[in-house]
This record gives structure tokens, C-alpha cells and sequence, in this order.
């Protein structure tokens, strides 16, 4: 791979940056909602900072690896085998990240579930800044290796690469924050998304141990569920004036 900037100005060089560009910024959408929904735990003041600090760590685990692209490809050697299935340092950061980003998603729906709401308590989140980046690291660091490997397969210019990450991960800074907003204001939408990430992590843990799965069909699963939900809070919404009117006719009809 070569920085040559004239690759910029033929027509296949800027389909390429285009291409990836919306690769790269749809392999960063379950980044995007993992650190919405971390964030969301800080106190409100410091959600938006929280974000735009889990984008710019990903956007330097992007480049770090992709700087030292000559170590990401020997994480493809086979390490060991376990039941005639070969394990890589890629398969080993793909099954534990997916692990844990499993663990992480039961819990949040656990404690949405069966725990206290101490958002909804305290009027604001409880967790500390420190605890929030240490976990978006992990998570950016396991997101940011598979969205390198995919940049290589899709461009000879690491120039392209480098810009189509910065545009991808410009893309995430401005939306992180809607979607962010957006997923703590609906519960249910948490969930889901909850449940998407859930998904996301086994789909890794799969990766890591041969099988793979095209990410085309989670999100398009994904995107069928968050429709039904849209569909789903506008039927409430379109309801709630309707029940409320009722009762207002049910206190006429029946004086205290």
C-alpha cells in the first residue's frame, strides 16, 4: 500500500472512497449504538462529551491498526486448533470481544428487566467517565479490527482508507448524538437495540470460530424490527389522547 494522492482524482479512486465510506459507516452503526446506550448511563451533563470521546477512540483504534496493518494480517496464523477448528489472534479478539459484548448486553437488559432504574431515581446516570471508557475501548478495539480488515479487502490506497474512516467516523459524531437521545428517551427502542447488540456479539463469537455470518442479514432483521417499534410507538402515541378522553367521558358519566 501506497499514499499516492493522485488516486483521488480518477474516477475508480473516488468510487472507491465513496464505497467504503458507506461501508465503513455502516460497520459503524452497532459501534455507534453500544456507545449511545453506555453513555446514557453518565449524568446528563456529560453524555454528549462521553460520545464524542468513544467516536474519536474509535477513530483512533481505526487508525491504529490500520497503521499497523503488517500485525493485523499475522492475527490471521493459526495459533492452535480446538476440535479440528483453527484459532487465530483474530479469532481469539473476535470470540472474547463478542463474549463480552454479550455479557454486557444481558446485563443492561437484565437491570431494564428485574433491576432498579437508577436513571429514573436520580434524574440522571450514576456511572463514572472512567468505567464508561475503559468498556468503549474494549468494545472499539474488537468493532475497529473487523472494519480495518474490511478497508484492506476494499482498497490498495491507504489514503482512501484514512479518509473514509475520518468520514465514517464524522458521520457517527453527528448522528451519536440524536440516536443517543433518541434510544435513552424510549425504553423499548433500548431494548431492542439491547437485543441487536446481543445479536452483534454471538454473530463474532460465531466469526471467531469459522463460522460466518453475512452482517447483511442482521441488519436487515434489525432494520425490519426498528420499523414494527416505530410503527408500534406512533399506534401508542395515536392511542394515548383516545384513552384519555375516555376516561374523562367514563369520570362524567360516573361522578365520585
Amino acid at each position: 500500500m501506497s499514499i499516492d494522492f493522485s488516486v483521488l482524482l480518477t474516477g475508480q479512486g473516488l468510487t472507491a472512497l465513496l464505497t467504503l465510506s458507506l461501508m465503513e459507516i455502516v460497520l459503524g452503526i452497532d459501534n455507534v449504538v453500544f456507545i449511545a446506550i453506555l453513555t446514557g448511563k453518565l449524568p446528563e451533563a456529560k453524555r454528549a462529551a462521553g460520545r464524542k470521546i468513544g467516536m474519536i477512540l474509535a477513530l483512533v483504534c481505526r487508525l491504529g491498526l490500520l497503521f499497523s496493518i503488517t500485525w493485523v494480517m499475522k492475527l490471521k496464523a493459526t495459533l492452535f486448533t480446538v476440535m479440528s477448528t483453527p484459532i487465530s489472534g483474530k479469532s481469539l479478539i473476535l470470540i472474547l470481544g463478542g463474549a463480552f459484548l454479550v455479557a454486557k448486553a444481558t446485563h443492561e437488559i437484565y437491570e431494564k428487566l428485574e433491576g432498579e432504574d437508577h436513571e429514573s431515581k436520580t434524574g440522571g446516570g450514576t456511572a463514572t467517565m472512567g468505567s464508561i471508557i475503559a468498556q468503549i475501548i474494549v468494545l472499539d478495539l474488537v468493532f475497529s479490527l473487523d472494519s480495518v480488515i474490511t478497508a484492506v479487502g476494499m482498497a490498495q490506497s491507504i489514503l482512501i482508507m484514512v479518509i473514509a474512516m475520518f468520514v465514517a467516523v464524522g458521520v457517527m459524531i453527528a448522528a451519536a448524538g440524536t440516536i443517543g437521545d433518541f434510544v435513552h428517551r424510549h425504553p423499548s427502542v433500548k431494548i431492542l437495540a439491547l437485543s441487536f447488540l446481543n445479536l452483534i456479539g454471538i454473530m463474532l463469537v460465531a466469526e471467531g470460530l469459522g463460522t460466518h455470518v453475512n452482517k447483511g442479514y442482521i441488519y436487515s432483521a434489525m432494520a425490519f424490527s426498528l420499523l414494527v417499534e416505530l410503527l408500534n410507538m406512533r399506534f401508542r402515541k395515536k392511542q394515548q389522547p383516545v384513552n384519555l378522553h375516555d376516561n374523562t367521558q367514563i369520570l362524567r358519566r360516573n361522578p365520585a
